[in-house]
């Protein structure tokens, strides 16, 4: 702390709430924390004697320190997140999701849609949710296809069909883009649906019923016969729902396991009094905390952009009024926190414990294997024992289109999906793998050499001595030092068989087929194979659906905005006669002459 005057900084502090920064020697965040009194807390890091390994790791890497009062403690939390959120400190605990939280939805058309849509569920008619992920979403909309037979195609399609798709033959749509079913029964589907995600299944289960009886009564058999097979799809339903209520109830459990030096919160999610999935976490930098520290982190960097459901449960090792200025701070709305619950919320509670054991079971599973592995390529490679933090790159095209490289990132013993970055590689002759190569290192390593970045333990190259060389050169005009390989098919292609090609070698070596440090290489290499052909094929898609409807004269922006919303994409007009492009508006009959002519030449 050459050049900060601690003494006088702490003298300096006022005993007021606020958030507090801790700054390395090269300007980065090594830590953020709130206080209620930011003199006594700021003070505690450097007249204790007494710290853990560490916040002594860190401390002594401190610069200086600066911080920013706030009126009340709340305020302080929300800072501290978003702080947290954007500078990602290194010894701060984080819980990475980045992704948003996806809702079922209900459109206001008059034939509604069933979908989903991740974001804020404002303006897309009626939402429900949040849920904990994409699968559950998916299984309740076929369960409400299923059972209500709700249409769930765009707009544009379902504007223009002419005859029923494959749901209806299948009985999971009622098909009414063709008239077979009417506009009333049709809403009354949509009405029963509804009360059933808002956890009414008694009510729709005794409409059903008595629409049953009235329909045997009348000797309509088959329309009984199907609404008898509703019944029983909604009764097995219910079955299966052991943690259901009968209340309508929306309610978080959060539990916390520990073990190993690893932590694993997992988070039950109810909706309406019914159990929608649950979703497990594993916080970064989480060695050295305790569990209630930990849940405090959790409720402030969850929380954010979704909304805090009426009651939340938690363990007892959790600081309730830390946790009551966490969720309430969302809104004026009462959020009620339990550290104690009984009957059913109990119920909820242990399940994300026994939810929270298994997922940290099967990490500690495969951290073991992926332990084995790293050091079997350590051993193979004769890197040194602290390489832990490994980036593939690999290239994508068609025939030179659209090129894409990729860089995927492992470290601690997993994949790192944020850190991944891709780089749509511009300039090059079109095909050339080893400039494209050179550009994505060059691109990648430039703000590591200036300090902006994590320098990796090993680069892996997915490719051969032509990529392997242009990767090196590119290093080296950096000036940066690295440990590389590159990761070749081999003569006959096969998985197992791969060459590792090193930049001051002439023979590559050879791992067995069964070696664990070549099943790590394997495993980075395809998901950077994965990542890049991802990539590619949007970037190529988009270029071409531009690129196709831009060269026609009179075709801007927005008529070429309206013909893809109306068939729901290049596809859908490409099919098109010239009688259905001409429907569109804007479109007059000449040019979707020319349309027509200019897609199919």
């Amino acid at each position: 702390m050459e050049g900060f005057d601690i003494r006088a900084f702490l003298a300096s502090l006022p005993g007021l709430p606020g958030v507090y920064r801790m700054i390395g020697a090269r300007d980065d965040v090594l830590y953020v924390g709130k206080a209620r009194d930011l003199k006594k807390r700021v003070s505690s890091y450097f007249n204790r004697s007494e710290h853990g390994p560490r916040i002594e790791l860190m401390i002594s890497q401190i610069a200086r320190v600066e911080f920013t009062v706030t009126s009340s403690e709340a305020e302080a939390l929300i800072l501290e997140n978003n702080l947290i959120k954007s500078l990602t400190p290194r010894y701060n605990i984080l819980f990475r999701d980045d992704k948003s939280y996806p809702y079922l939805t209900l459109s206001n058309d008059r034939f509604a849609r069933l979908g989903f849509f991740r974001g804020t569920p404002t303006g897309r008619g009626r939402s429900f949710g949040p849920y904990p992920g994409a699968a559950s979403v998916r299984e309740s909309v076929q369960l409400l296809q299923k059972v209500f037979r709700l249409r769930t195609c765009e707009n544009s399609v379902f504007a223009n069909r002419t005859r029923p798709c494959l749901l209806h033959q299948i009985q999971r749509c009622s098909a009414p883009c063709v008239g077979l079913v009417g506009e009333a029964d049709y809403a009354h589907d949509v009405q029963n649906a509804e009360l059933f995600l808002r956890g009414r299944e008694d009510v729709v289960v005794d409409a059903l019923r008595t629409r049953m009886q009235q329909a045997s009564a009348s000797l309509a058999f088959e329309e009984a016969a199907a609404l008898r097979d509703q019944i029983q799809v909604l009764a097995s339903m219910q079955q299966r729902q052991d943690v259901d209520t009968g209340l309508a109830v929306d309610a978080d459990a959060i539990a916390l396991v520990q073990s190993s030096s690893i932590t694993c919160v997992n988070l039950v999610m109810v909706r309406s009094g019914r159990y929608l999935g649950d979703r497990s976490f594993f916080p970064q930098h989480a060695e050295g905390h305790g569990a209630a520290e930990i849940l405090a982190a959790f409720l402030s960097q969850h929380y954010v952009g979704i909304p805090v459901p009426p009651v939340v449960i938690l363990q007892q090792t959790a600081d309730r009024e830390l946790a009551r200025i966490v969720v309430a701070r969302q809104g004026s709305r009462a959020v009620q926190v339990l550290v104690r619950p009984q009957g059913e919320r109990r119920v909820w509670l242990e399940m994300a414990e026994r939810n929270a054991a298994q997922a940290l079971e099967q990490r500690l599973r495969e951290y073991a294997t992926q332990d084995e592995r790293l050091a079997a390529l350590r051993e193979a490679l004769d890197l040194d024992e602290g390489v832990s933090r490994i980036e593939c790159f690999d290239i994508s095209h068609t025939q030179g289109e659209a090129t894409v490289a990729s860089c995927v990132v492992y470290d601690h013993l997993a994949m790192r999906p944020a850190e991944y970055r891709r780089y749509n590689i511009t300039d090059i002759v079109p095909g050339d793998d080893y400039a494209a190569m050179r550009q994505a290192l060059m691109r990648r390593y430039d703000k590591v050499q200036r300090g902006e970045g994590v320098a990796p333990g090993l680069v892996l190259i997915d490719g051969g001595r032509g990529q392997v060389n242009a990767a090196r050169g590119a290093l080296d005009e950096i000036g940066l030092s690295l440990a590389m390989i590159g990761v070749a098919k081999g003569p006959e292609r096969k998985a197992g068989l791969e060459e590792l090609i090193f930049p001051d070698r002439t023979e590559p070596l050879h791992l067995a087929s069964d070696h664990p440090g070549l099943h790590l290489i394997q495993q980075i290499r395809d998901e950077a194979h994965r990542f890049a052909i991802t990539g590619h094929r949007a970037r190529r898609a988009k270029a071409r659906t531009a690129s196709s409807l831009q060269d026609i004269p009179g075709i801007g922006a927005k008529r070429r905005k309206q013909l893809l919303e109306h068939f729901g994409g290049l596809r859908g007009v490409e099919s098109a006669s010239i009688a259905d492009l001409a429907r569109v508006d804007g479109i007059s009959h000449t040019l979707a002459e020319l349309i027509y002519r200019t897609l199919h030449s």
